[in-house]
C-alpha cells in the first residue's frame, strides 16, 4: 500500500495501543478473528517502550439506560455486553499484553475514541508526547475516532499497517484505502519493522 513513514520517530513518541482486550477477542461477544495474529505485533511495539505505551480497555455501561440517544440503542442490542451481564474478566487485556502493565499504563474510554478518556490527555502531556503510534482494534472503528482525534489535537499520527485489525475486512482495508488518498500529509501508515527501525528511543537515542 506503500506510504511509510516521513522519517525518524523520536524519543517522545508513545505507543496507544486500543482495546486489545479479552471483549474482542476470540471466544469474546464482540470478536475480531485476526487480533490474534496482530498481537505478537502489538508485543514486539510495547516491549520497544514499555513505559511509553498506554493500553486502552473499552468500557461498557452498567445497563443500557446508562447512556443517552445511539449508545443506548447500540445497548438495547447488546445487552449482554452491557456490565450488569458481562463477565468481568472479558474487560481485560490479553495476558500477553497485560505482562508489560507497569510501567506500561491502562486508560479506560466509554466511547471509540481513546480521546474520550478525561485521562488520555493528561497522561500524554505528562509523557511528553509528540507522536502517537496507533495499534489495537478495531481499524475502522475505535483506531478511526482515535487517530481523527490526535489530528485534532495536532499529534504526529503513525499508524501500525500490520498491528491493527477490524471484524470487517471491507471496514479495515476502506480505511487504510482512505489514509492514503486522503490524509497522507498528517497521516503516516506503516509496517511495525518500519517503525521500530525508525524509533530512537531513550534508551537509544
Amino acid at each position: 500500500m506503500g506510504q511509510g513513514l516521513r522519517g525518524a520517530i523520536g524519543p517522545r513518541a508513545v505507543h496507544l495501543c486500543v482495546d486489545m482486550q479479552h471483549l474482542f477477542g476470540p471466544g469474546g461477544p464482540w470478536p475480531t478473528p485476526w487480533a490474534p495474529r496482530i498481537l505478537p505485533v502489538i508485543v514486539e511495539l510495547a516491549g520497544r517502550a514499555p513505559g511509553r505505551t498506554l493500553f486502552t480497555r473499552f468500557i461498557p455501561p452498567h445497563t443500557a439506560e446508562a447512556l443517552p440517544g445511539s449508545w443506548r440503542h447500540l445497548y438495547d442490542k447488546w445487552r449482554e455486553v452491557t456490565r450488569k451481564e458481562l463477565a468481568p474478566e472479558l474487560l481485560e487485556l490479553v495476558p500477553e499484553l497485560r505482562r508489560f502493565t507497569p510501567p506500561a499504563r491502562l486508560i479506560d474510554k466509554t466511547r471509540y475514541s481513546a480521546f474520550s478518556s478525561p485521562t488520555l490527555l493528561p497522561t500524554l502531556a505528562h509523557l511528553g508526547a509528540d507522536t502517537l503510534v496507533l495499534s489495537g482494534a478495531e481499524t475502522d472503528v475505535c483506531i478511526l475516532a482515535t487517530l481523527f482525534d490526535a489530528v485534532d489535537y495536532g499529534y504526529r499520527v503513525v499508524v501500525a499497517r500490520d498491528a491493527v485489525c477490524s471484524s470487517s475486512d471491507a471496514g479495515h482495508d476502506a480505511v487504510l484505502a482512505m489514509l492514503s488518498q486522503r490524509l497522507s500529509m498528517q497521516v503516516e501508515v506503516a509496517d511495525a519493522e518500519e517503525i521500530l527501525s525508525a524509533w530512537r528511543t531513550a534508551d537509544a537515542a
